[in-house]
């Protein structure tokens, strides 16, 4: 991993040396190459103790995804491409936290769908009225 800053957002981008990378054996078949070799691994990031971000997106943060994000990947079998994946998926967690959500602005039916959910009730009423048994009407 390089020592330039890891980009979130168009306006958030994170130092390298903020994330905690932990490596450890991976789980699962692999034969004597998983027994021996430190595969997987751990991506942390301590959301407080961050300076790359400000006051309200540390709130923001914590508030959507806790004080601490943390990514594994044990996928594949080198170390350093699960790097690379656990600091993906930690960098998008990161990023879905930050998302501010729009707010929803009020809009009235138009007219044409006003008139078309009308005429398939209309539809709909003599599809059933034709079921009916004759005298039944």
């Amino acid at each position: 991993m390089g020592r330039e800053s890891i980009r979130v957002t168009r306006s958030v981008s994170l130092h390298p040396d903020e994330i905690e990378l932990r490596v450890s054996r991976s789980s699962g078949p692999g034969g004597q190459h998983a027994n021996k070799a430190e595969t997987r691994v751990e991506a942390v990031f301590d959301v407080e103790a961050s300076a790359s971000l400000s006051a309200a997106q540390k709130r923001r943060v914590v508030a959507r995804a806790g004080p601490v994000l943390r990514a594994v990947a044990q996928d594949e079998r080198s170390q350093a491409r699960n790097r690379e994946l656990a600091v993906e998926r930690l960098v998008a967690k990161l990023a879905e936290a930050l998302r501010v959500e729009r707010r929803r602005r009020p809009t009235r039916p138009t007219a044409a769908s006003r008139e078309r959910r009308l005429a398939e009730k209309r539809r709909r009423a003599d599809v059933k009225r034709k079921r009916a048994a004759p005298g039944d009407e």
